[in-house]
C-alpha cells in the first residue's frame, strides 16, 4: 500500500499532469475559446497601464447583460478570486460573513485573511435550507454563495434565490453572489439576485474557456463598494491585464449557439460520470450546473493517496471544501478520459474501502 500523502491543499496537486495522468482535480474547461477571442488585440496599446475599474468598453459591453446598469456599477478584476479578495478587505476586519458549506476551498481563506469571521450553515442535499439560513444570518455583514456551485454543482432553487434576496435586504445584509457557472446551467436560465445590496462576481474563465487570462469582475449597484474596490485595488494589482480585456470583449461578441453547444457538452459528461459513480456504488447529488460531483467516500485521504500514487487519478479532498468524507471530481475533461478515470477508480476500490 502506498504511503497517505500529507495533502494541504488542491495547491499540492494543480498541474499534475501527463505521463498518463488523468486528472479530475482543476475546474478548468478543456473546450476551445471562441474564435472571437483573438481578434481586435492591439499590443502598442495594451502594453500600457490602463484604468483602475477597467477599460470603459467592456464595462459598457458589460452594463447590457445587466438590466438598468451603466460602466460604473463593474469593477474589473484578475479574475473573480480577485474580486472576492477585494470586497472581503474593504469592509474591514472582524465582519461575519455567513456561507453555506460545502463551499468553494477558497472561500474560508479569503475571507479569514481579510479578518474576518466565518458563521456556516450547513446544506442539506445540496442546497441551502431557507430556516437554518435565515437563524445563521442574523449580526453577519455579508452571505457568500454560489449557484451553480463548485464542489456541488448544485443550483439554488429560484424561490430560495427570492427569499435570501428579501431577506437580506429586510436585515440590511450584503449578499455576494458568485455567479462564474452562471452560463453553465443544465435546468433552467439563472437568476441574478437584485438589489443595491448585492454584489454579483463573475469572470470570463468558465464561459468562454479562458481561465489563464484572469479576467473577472464584480457589478454592484451601491457606488461606495466600487469606489473602495478601486481604491484598495490601486494599491495592490493596479489595473486588470489590458490583452485580457481585449480578449474579454472579443469573446462577448461569439454568437449565443457557442455557449449552447458548451452546455450540450457538459450536460452529456455529467450524465456520463453521474451514472458511472452511481455503478460504482457511490452516493452522489446530480449537478445542474457547472462541471463537479462531490460523492461520500470512506477513507477519503487513503484513496485519493492511492489513486494519484499507483493509478494516476488526480481527485480533490471533500475536506478542502468544507466536506469531509467526500471526494470532490471535476469533468472538464472528454468522455473517453472520464471512461478510463472510471475504470481505474473501480480497480482502486478493490484495495480501499469506500463505500
Amino acid at each position: 500500500m502506498s504511503k497517505i500523502l500529507k495533502l494541504r491543499s488542491p495547491a499540492d496537486l494543480i498541474g499534475m499532469q501527463g505521463n498518463g495522468v488523468i486528472s479530475f482535480g482543476s475546474g478548468q474547461p478543456d473546450l476551445p475559446p471562441p474564435k472571437e477571442t483573438f481578434e481586435g488585440i492591439d499590443l502598442t496599446r495594451d502594453l500600457r497601464y490602463g484604468l483602475i475599474q477597467g477599460e470603459v468598453k467592456l464595462r459598457e459591453a458589460l452594463a447590457r447583460e445587466y438590466a438598468g446598469s451603466t460602466a460604473e456599477n463593474f469593477v474589473i478584476t484578475n479574475g473573480a478570486s480577485e474580486a472576492l479578495d477585494l470586497i472581503f478587505r474593504c469592509w474591514g476586519k472582524g465582519q461575519k460573513v455567513l456561507m453555506p458549506r460545502p463551499y468553494y476551498y477558497s472561500y474560508l481563506p479569503v475571507v479569514e485573511m481579510a479578518g474576518n469571521v466565518p458563521v456556516f450553515t450547513d446544506l442539506i442535499d445540496g442546497r441551502i435550507e431557507v430556516e437554518h439560513f435565515s437563524k445563521k444570518i442574523c449580526g453577519c455583514k455579508a452571505v457568500l454563495i454560489n449557484s451553480p456551485s463548485n464542489p456541488t454543482g448544485r443550483v439554488e432553487a429560484i424561490e430560495t434565490l427570492k427569499i435570501i434576496e428579501k431577506l437580506t435586504q429586510k436585515l440590511g445584509v450584503y449578499v455576494v453572489s458568485d455567479e462564474v457557472y452562471k452560463d453553465l446551467i443544465y435546468e433552467r436560465e439563472n437568476y441574478h439576485i437584485q438589489g443595491d445590496h448585492v454584489i454579483t462576481v463573475n469572470s470570463f474563465s468558465k464561459t468562454y474557456c479562458m481561465c489563464g487570462v484572469r479576467v473577472g469582475y464584480l457589478w454592484s449597484a451601491d457606488k461606495k463598494i466600487v469606489e473602495d474596490v478601486c481604491e484598495m485595488k490601486t494599491h495592490t494589482s493596479m489595473n486588470t491585464n489590458l490583452v485580457g480585456q481585449d480578449m474579454a470583449l472579443s469573446a462577448m461578441k461569439a454568437p449565443k449557439v457557442y455557449i449552447e453547444r458548451q452546455q450540450q457538452i457538459w450536460r452529456e459528461r455529467r450524465d456520463f460520470i453521474y451514472d458511472g459513480l452511481l455503478k460504482l456504488g457511490f452516493d452522489l447529488w446530480k449537478p445542474e450546473g457547472a462541471f463537479y460531483v462531490l460523492p461520500k467516500c470512506k477513507n477519503a485521504r487513503e484513496f485519493l493517496s492511492l489513486l494519484c500514487q499507483e493509478y494516476k487519478v488526480i481527485t480533490y479532498l471533500g475536506e478542502w471544501f468544507g466536506a469531509p468524507d467526500r471526494l470532490r471530481l471535476s469533468y472538464a475533461l472528454d468522455i473517453k478520459q472520464i471512461e478510463e478515470g472510471l475504470g481505474r477508480i473501480n480497480d482502486a476500490m478493490k484495495e480501499v474501502k469506500v463505500l
